[in-house]
Formats: C-alpha cells, sequence, structure tokens
C-alpha cells in the first residue's frame, strides 16, 4: 500500500495502520519522517535538539493515531501535531533557561553542521537566487521560523494552505496576512544576504559592519537594510530578484541525513525482542500488547535504500519501541595562567604526515548525527535493552596501538581523531574527524581525503609553538581559502594556549579571517592543566573556555585536553587524579552548551609508564579509562 506522493499517505495505508495493523504503521512512520523532519529542522533552524522533537512527534502520533476519525485529514493532523511540538518544545527550552541557576547555559549555540539553511544548500543543491533564500532564512524573526516551515512546504507542494492555516490555529484569511508578513520580512533579509556577499563591498557598508559580531539577528537585519534603502551603491544589488515564490516552486524536501538514525539500530533489535508493545485498536475502542518482531520491510529497506532504511528504523525503534524506552552571561573575562607548550607530539618529517611520538595520542568518527535517545515524560529510566547512550560530545585523541578497535569501541567515545586526514580502520563506529595538520598538510590528496570524511574539518594543530605546526598567521590565512574549498564544517587553528589573549596568535587569525571575509564555523582548543587538584583544575578550563567563547561567540571544540605540565619536562598527574579531573570536567564541560565537542589526550596507555591514557595494549581500561566510559 505505497504513499500517494506529495498528496500524503494513501487512505487505505492509514486505515490499515490506525486498525492495528503493524506492516502499515511502520510504512506510515517512514512516510512521514521526512515531512516531519523537514518542519521540525527549518523551525528550530538545525538545532541540536531537532532529533529529540521529530522522535516525541512521531511518537504522539501512533499514540494518538487511533483517535484519528478521517484518514484523508491524516497529512494536516500530523502537520499540527508536529507544529504543537516545536511550539512545546520552545517553551520548556525557555522556561529551563529561565530557572536555570548556571549562567553558563543561557547561551545555547547550535551545530553549525544541523544548519537547517546549510542543510537545504548542501543537500538540494541549491545555487544563485535559491541559496540566497535559505541563506536569508537565518534572519528571520524567532516567531516567523515555524511559519516558514509550513509556507516553504506549501511552496513545495508538500502543504495546501488550508493545512497550514489549520496546523496553526488560524483561519485561512489571517494565515495569509501572517505569510505575507514573513514574506516581506524574508525579501528584506535576501537583500540583506546579496549586499553582505557582494564583492567588492559598499565601503559605507564595510563600515557599518565593523562592529557586528557575525550573529544574523533581526536588528542588523534592520540596520543593514536600512542602509540598503539609503545607498545608491548597495540599490544596485536588489535588480533582477525573482519572486521567492518562484525560486521554491517544484523544490523537493530536504532528505534526511545519510545514515539518520541508523546507529540506533542495536538498541532497537534488543528494545524489540524484549519489548511489549501497546498497539491501538480502534475497532475495540482498547489496546492490545503484544509482541512485535521486526518488520521484514525494515531489513530490506535498511540493506537496499539507506534513507529509507533509516526512515523505517526511526518507525520501529524510536516510535514503536520508543513509546517505552526509557526514553548568558560569562564568567571571569581574563583566561588562567597556561602551562609551558608541550613538546611530546614530535614535528613531522614529511610534509603531509605528522608523527606522533609514543607519549601522543590520535583518533576518527562516523559523518551521521547521532539524535539522543527519546525519553517520554513520566517514562521511567533506560532498561537494561536500552543502555544509557553517551552524548555526541565525547571524543578522544587516538595514535597507534594494539587492540585500537575494541579500545575505541569500549570507550564509548562517539568521535575521534588522529591529527591526520586518515582513519585508522573499517568498521569503526565511531566517528571520524579528520585534521589538516600543518602547512605541509595542505595537499590535494589530503583535502578529497577530508571531504570525503564527514561533516567536520579541523586545522592546522598548535601553529603557535615551534615543534608543532609552526605557523605565521599569515601562512594560516593564506592556506585559508584551500580548508573552505573542502566544504566542510571548519574549526579554527588549535592553538596551544592563550585563545583568548587579546593580539594573541587565535585572536590576530580571527581578526584576519574577518577581513578577508573568511568563513571559521568553530574555535578549536587545546588545554593542560599543571594544577593536579580537581577542583582547581575544572574551575580553570572553565574559565579558560568561558573567556574564549565571549571574545569570538562561536560554538568551542576542546580537542586535547588532560592534567599533564609541561612547565619543566613533562609531569603527569596520577592515575586517580585523571580521573577525578575527568569525571568533574566532563560534568562542567556538559553544562556549557557552547562547548560542542571534546575529545580527551588520549585513548593509548602504555603499561607502566605514567600518562593519561585511557585503554592498555591488553584492552584492560586505566582508572581514567574507566572513568571516561562513564562519562556522558
Amino acid at each position: 500500500m505505497p504513499g500517494t506522493g506529495r498528496g500524503g499517505p494513501d487512505t487505505a495505508l492509514v486505515t490499515a495502520a490506525r486498525d492495528g495493523d503493524q506492516q502499515a504503521l511502520d510504512s506510515l512512520v517512514a512516510d512521514s519522517l521526512p515531512l516531519v523532519y523537514n518542519i521540525v529542522g527549518r523551525a528550530l533552524n538545525g538545532h541540536s535538539d531537532v532529533d529529540d522533537v521529530v522522535q516525541e512527534t512521531l511518537l504522539r502520533v501512533v499514540h494518538g493515531l487511533s483517535g484519528l476519525r478521517d484518514p484523508k485529514a491524516y497529512r494536516s493532523w500530523l502537520v499540527a501535531i508536529t507544529v504543537r511540538q516545536v511550539r512545546d518544545h520552545e517553551q520548556d527550552r525557555r522556561t529551563t533557561q529561565y530557572r536555570r541557576e548556571n549562567l553558563d547555559s543561557a547561551d545555547e549555540v547550535a551545530d553549525p553542521a544541523s544548519d537547517f539553511a546549510t542543510l537545504t544548500i548542501l543537500r538540494l543543491g541549491l545555487t544563485d537566487q535559491r541559496r540566497e533564500v535559505a541563506e536569508a532564512t537565518h534572519w528571520l524573526d524567532h516567531d516567523d521560523r515555524g511559519l516558514l516551515s509550513l509556507w516553504w512546504l506549501e511552496e513545495t507542494g508538500e502543504l495546501d494552505r488550508a493545512g497550514l492555516a489549520s496546523a496553526l490555529g488560524l483561519s485561512s484569511r489571517h494565515a495569509a496576512v501572517r505569510v505575507q508578513r514573513m514574506k516581506e520580512q524574508i525579501h528584506t533579509a535576501r537583500i540583506v544576504v546579496r549586499v553582505l556577499q557582494a564583492d567588492p563591498r559598499c565601503p559605507d557598508l564595510r563600515t557599518l559592519a565593523w562592529s557586528w559580531d557575525g550573529v544574523r539577528n533581526p536588528l542588523w537585519r534592520k540596520r543593514f537594510a536600512r542602509h540598503v534603502r539609503d545607498c545608491v551603491t548597495c540599490g544596485r544589488h536588489t535588480v533582477g530578484m525573482l519572486p521567492i515564490d518562484r525560486l521554491l516552486v517544484g523544490l523537493p524536501l530536504v532528505p534526511l541525513p545519510a545514515g539518520f538514525l541508523l546507529d540506533q539500530l542495536p538498541t532497537v533489535a534488543g528494545a524489540v525482542q524484549h519489548v511489549a508493545v501497546q498497539l491501538p485498536l480502534a475497532s475495540g475502542g482498547h489496546q492490545a500488547a503484544q509482541a512485535l518482531p521486526p518488520p521484514r520491510g525494515m531489513w530490506h529497506s535498511l540493506t537496499h535504500n539507506p534513507v529509507a532504511g533509516a526512515a523505517a528504523i526511526a518507525g520501529v525503534a524510536l516510535v514503536i519501541t520508543g513509546a517505552i524506552v526509557a526514553g548568558q552571561l560569562i564568567g571571569p573575562v581574563n583566561p588562567p595562567p597556561q602551562a609551558a607548550p608541550h613538546t611530546s607530539f614530535t614535528a613531522s618529517p614529511s610534509p603531509s604526515t605528522p608523527t606522533v611520538s609514543p607519549s601522543r595520542p590520535a583518533a576518527s568518527p562516523s559523518s551521521a548525527r547521532t539524535p539522543k535517545p527519546v525519553r517520554m515524560k513520566g517514562s521511567a529510566g533506560p532498561t537494561s535493552a536500552t543502555p544509557v547512550r553517551a552524548s555526541s560530545r565525547k571524543g578522544v585523541g587516538v595514535w597507534d596501538m594494539p587492540g585500537f578497535s575494541r579500545a575505541l569501541a569500549n570507550s564509548g567515545a562517539r568521535w575521534y581523531h588522529t591529527w591526520s586526514t586518515v582513519p585508522k580502520g573499517p568498521g569503526i563506529r565511531a566517528e571520524f574527524v579528520p585534521t589538516i595538520w600543518g602547512p605541509g598538510s595542505v595537499t590535494k590528496e589530503n583535502l578529497a581525503q577530508a571531504k570525503a570524511a564527514g561533516p567536520y574539518l579541523l586545522s592546522f594543530n598548535e601553529p603557535d609553538i615551534a615543534e608543532q605546526a609552526n605557523m605565521t598567521v599569515e601562512q594560516a590565512l593564506d592556506l585559508w581559502p584551500q580548508l573552505m574549498k573542502a566544504g566542510k564544517v571548519l574549526g579554527s587553528p588549535g592553538v596551544a594556549f592563550g585563545g583568548a589573549t587579546p593580539d594573541g596568535w587565535l585572536d590576530r587569525f580571527m581578526k584576519g579571517a574577518a577581513e578577508r571575509d573568511y568563513r571559521v564555523d568553530f574555535i578549536t582548543l587545546h588545554w593542560y592543566g599543571a594544577d593536579f587538584r580537581t577542583g582547581a583544575a575544572v574551575q580553570q578550563l572553565k574559565t579558560y573556555i568561558q573567556a574564549v567563547y565571549k571574545r569570538y561567540r562561536k560554538p568551542i571544540w576542546l580537542t586535547e585536553y588532560a592534567l599533564i605540565d609541561f612547565s619543566k619536562g613533562t609531569r603527569y598527574a596520577s592515575d586517580a587524579q585523571q580521573a577525578a579531573f575527568l569525571t568533574a570536567s566532563t560534568e562542567m564541560l556538559a553544562s556549557l552548551p557552547y562547548v560542542q565537542r571534546y575529545a580527551w589526550f588520549g585513548l593509548p596507555s602504555e603499561a607502566g609508564k605514567k600518562g593519561s591514557g585511557l585503554f592498555r595494549s591488553d584492552g584492560q581500561a586505566t582508572l581514567t579509562g574507566r572513568a571516561f566510559q562513564k562519562a556522558r
């Protein structure tokens, strides 16, 4: 019983799913997932909670399906539930932020790789004016983003005006007024996008933008629009703009991310075998409990069609079984004193590949974003069939060691890096993030490997010290366009220290990048503590990160950190000290939403030698390794 394309699923499919046909329910959820994903993704602008809201929406759809009287109204009913879930999520998030005592969490920073406008451009291959429309959505008022998600679907043929009005709870006339106002706003935003991208840029506009922090918001949209209105030079750029309605006609939905929800499969298989699921039976007006085997269609679609397979898994795993699954103000500005630069990562004898000494680690993750596990309101915690999942922030640096794959899997790390563009091997579930290590690493081969590795790219390892990449700011800036052409979410050079220091290496690089209109998506930091007292070390790390975020207002990746004193040779904290610090520091990092990822230094540990490693060559976890396994 196939769906009917953009008109919505076949009514017979909806009826069968409503009456308890599990295969029909699987197909219906698979059909609904792309639409829900597009509405939520655009309304939340790619916020990290998109996956949670999508899952919660589908759960509510399944639970409420027995009460749907008219199968023909399924699509509008689905959209209304989705919009309500987005509103509830936004309200809950604002309430939670208001109640937070920790002001470090007041500002939430979205993952650049989750930015829905960017996803639209990359996955639909938008060009020219369609690209401008997608980028203009960044500038909309917050309340208009939800409306945009519905109107975009209306223009692409996924939704009609009656469905849009119903989802908003408005009359068709009132909905038309709201849409018209939003269209005027996005037209203004398109003009702003166009003039800011003009080359050369209007001198007066460049002067106006000098104090702009790069954050796209309604206030700066109005300031730039006012300038364009009175500027002859910028006014020329507004000629030839096609109506936005014509640009969106015929566009498909943004496809689900490759591998979306696929890594839930082990949890799903266990849950399906152990959980009895309540299926609604419309005919009897009650629910009957029955154990559900994995539907045959799910395995076939997973094997032959990754996108359809992801949708099927989402339907079975996170909707049917998921219903039961346990499911700013910145502080001190001045950073703490930093340890002297460390020298254990030896200089590369080859211009393209750095050499890692036995005391220095490296690693790699999967390119797909992994959603958080669903937790229904009022549900119990995770069961044995649904183990607690580590945060997607959790990573580790990796260099050569026996039993690497098993150690990485046992660590619970969700991503890893190796200080190069080469992952450690096939079949590893953790996401690999490549690194362009230094000037000699900027080669066609390395850039091609980085381009194939996933959405992220790290750059230039400690260019501020001679023993590492050893680069001047100008040298890094001159090479930067080649890294941008890789099309990745690009991290700043990872300085060894002084990330928040005015006129320091990173500060000069970021100013130079802004002057040249270069893109830097997140800030990469390294930090090593010479004070081995847990409380003091955690506070010093926190203060440093706060200061860096206050200066640049960009997401932060902490890609190397541990307790190591490099001021006089190399002095390591004890295993017990490292473990205590790791536990406390990861809890602290979880309270800073702008810290998107962290990577401990590192995975390997040599028996009989001091260090900060997590696993020995025999596969046994150190005390620090056991603390890392528990970290979330």
